[in-house]
């Protein structure tokens, strides 16, 4: 034991190394996963389950990918430690041990698990099931890709945070250009769902533009929110025009996403026809859109 280590063992009460060294981990998958709380009672309530869930179901998904049944480990493959830090820390530190009769433990440390990396776990323990139930070695970066190959919700989910990056600061892949994004912008999709990166590339397709940028909107306005088109729409007939068209994109936009995203765009859709017909006045127009932004912002949450 390291001099610091033992004083860590000294600062604790007597109570409190019999309650660490009576704690079961919490074992789950046929004994794949053990998640052990190093830690005090407060954090152990708090954070073992869910590490543990957030585990078993990355293993359930890899073994669902492979088209493998789960088998039973009398030793874990992969052992998870809770440390007791508070600090704030991120980092996830994990090692492979071959063990003497062939088997893999890869062996993942929490020290501070309120703030632990959640990508950084989610590697290490993916590459630990390759390890422990397909026997290969691979880089992290590897076992990632295997398990996004196994979920496409997870891969449509990084997908659109590699978009978010892009278009908040430019940063692109490695290997990728604009022209790369700009394809991935209009074909990543979940069908049937809709994840909040989503949901913000969605509202912001929520303006009318001019034809032409030669022409703007009542002569100075190159971009007009769906409220400002509300007000101006008796200006400049062209506003109402492009009511008419966007109608026709915003299904296609929004499309696809489960029956509460759908039933958000049928009513974005009766809103812009509306709005470009003339058929409701303006207070109408008004309560209509803060309805339709009401919604918007409770399937974002």
């Amino acid at each position: 034991m390291s001099v610091l280590a033992a004083f860590v063992v000294l600062a604790l009460t007597r109570a409190e190394i019999i309650e660490r060294m009576r704690t079961p981990p919490i074992t789950m998958v046929q004994g794949l996963v053990s998640v052990y709380a190093d830690c005090d009672a407060e954090q152990r309530r708090e954070y073992q389950q869910p590490v543990a869930a957030f585990a078993a179901n990355i293993c359930r998904t890899m073994y669902a990918g492979a088209a493998m049944r789960e088998k039973r480990f009398p030793e874990p493959g992969i052992a998870i430690h809770l440390g007791n830090g508070r600090d704030g820390a991120t980092n996830v530190v994990s090692s492979a041990v071959a063990r003497g009769d062939g088997s893999w433990l890869m062996r993942i440390k929490l020290p501070s698990p309120g703030s632990s990396d959640m990508a950084a776990l989610r590697a290490a323990v993916a590459r630990g099931f390759c390890l422990a139930v397909q026997g290969e070695d691979l880089s992290e970066a590897a076992a990632v890709r295997r398990l996004l190959d196994a979920d496409p919700a997870l891969r449509a989910q990084g997908a659109l945070e590699r978009l978010e990056a892009w278009r908040a600061e430019g940063d692109l892949p490695p290997g990728a250009t604009d022209e790369d994004m700009l394809k991935t912008m209009r074909t990543v999709h979940l069908p049937g769902d809709v994840l909040r990166q989503e949901l913000r590339i969605f509202a912001s397709r929520l303006n009318l533009y001019p034809n032409t940028y030669r022409f703007p909107f009542v002569g100075k306005f190159h971009e007009l929110s769906f409220r400002e088109a509300i007000t101006l729409r008796e200006v400049d007939p062209r506003i109402r025009l492009a009511a008419f068209a966007k109608a026709t994109e915003i299904r296609v936009y929004g499309g696809g996403h489960g029956e509460a995203m759908d039933k958000l765009v049928d009513g974005y859709c009766g809103f812009l026809k509306d709005l470009a017909m003339g058929k409701d006045n303006r207070d109408e127009l008004v309560l209509e859109l803060d309805e339709l932004e009401r919604r918007l912002k409770e399937l974002a949450r």
